[in-house]
């Protein structure tokens, strides 16, 4: 059997799922999109890999990072459970070893990743406003009657880039709405909307941090050419998208699983089997103090196999 690793970044857009061999190489690669039901995009996740995957594959270690990465990890069984900022790195230095700058735009949020000899000194994420996200670009293509697999391309005819307020999607829409009864023609409205995001990229979740090449750009947004020229106009520099820029999170969630094991012998992962089950997450508000904290369960098939959220520890144990 060839031992192998899988890795599940679960966001509020997407979950993708990953499996790599023991040197790193991606034998399998998933992107689904979450549509609000996290649960069934794991197990929907799984199914398919597990069909794509040989014969001869087993898998060794398991880890899961993203926003629903605590839940993801109780389902699969994870050996590891990471934050979104770790995975990013260790998938990004595997892909550019020297890498010093990580942009990365997903659906809902975007974020930053200073890297300096191979370590994270710094970072900044932006999970409030959605003008400079990829569900930013969605609702615009939408607007337009654009397919957002053209919005790239379109871009990158635009002349004259007409400039859109893009610190607010309110504000983005109704200036794109007025330039539009101005006349300005598709493509510059479209090459404006990417500047847009751009500057607001630059302008707040990339404040104060000192952008040094090599930079990669992940994420789904990754993928709109007219972002990735935007950046270059902006910075000045080389923009590197690497090849599995759309599922780092999970390729690094893959990696961090095989270093894992390789120092924990054993695994935790339950088999693919789990994606059949019946699972129900259920929350409670504790009462105990004024803290208030919502307390998340998870069963299976009827028995609670993971619970969180309280800051205390007292609901930690399955058992109270």
């Amino acid at each position: 059997m060839q031992p192998c690793y899988l890795g599940i970044d679960v966001g509020s857009v997407s979950t993708n799922v990953v499996v790599i061999s023991a040197t790193g190489e991606i034998l399998s690669s998933l992107y689904l999109r979450t549509h609000g039901q996290p649960i069934q995009a794991i197990k929907e996740g799984l199914r398919q890999t597990m069909a794509a995957l040989p014969g001869d594959v087993e898998i060794a270690g398991a880890g899961t990072t993203g926003s629903g990465r605590t839940l993801a990890g109780a389902i699969i069984g994870a050996d590891i459970i990471k934050n979104e900022i770790t995975a990013h790195a260790v998938a990004s230095r595997q892909e550019v070893p020297d890498v010093q700058t990580i942009l990365e735009i997903g659906g809902q949020d975007s974020k930053i990743i200073i890297l300096r000899q191979g370590v994270v000194t710094d970072f900044a994420m932006n999970t409030v406003c959605a003008a400079g996200t990829g569900s930013f670009l969605d609702q615009q293509a939408a607007r337009l009657g654009i397919p957002i697999e053209h919005f790239g391309d379109l871009a990158l005819k635009s002349r004259n880039p007409v400039r859109i307020a893009g610190r607010c999607t309110v504000f983005a829409e109704s200036d794109m709405i007025h330039k539009q009864q101005m006349g300005h023609n598709t493509e510059d409205i479209i090459g404006g909307l990417c500047e847009a995001l751009v500057r607001n990229y630059l302008n707040n979740v990339a404040k104060g941090k000192e952008i040094l090449p090599p930079i990669v750009f992940q994420g789904g947004v990754a993928a709109n050419a007219g972002i990735r020229a935007a950046f270059a106009r902006a910075l000045g520099q080389e923009i590197i998208v690497p090849r599995h820029f759309a599922v780092m999170g999970a390729l690094g969630a893959a990696l961090l699983a095989r270093d894992y094991v390789a120092k924990h012998p054993g695994t935790r992962f339950k088999g693919f089997e789990v994606s059949e089950e019946d699972y129900q997450a259920r929350s409670f508000i504790c009462q105990g103090c004024s803290n208030l904290c919502e307390i998340v369960n998870i069963e299976a098939d009827g028995q609670l196999i993971a619970r969180w959220g309280s800051r205390c520890g007292k609901w930690d144990t399955l058992g109270e």
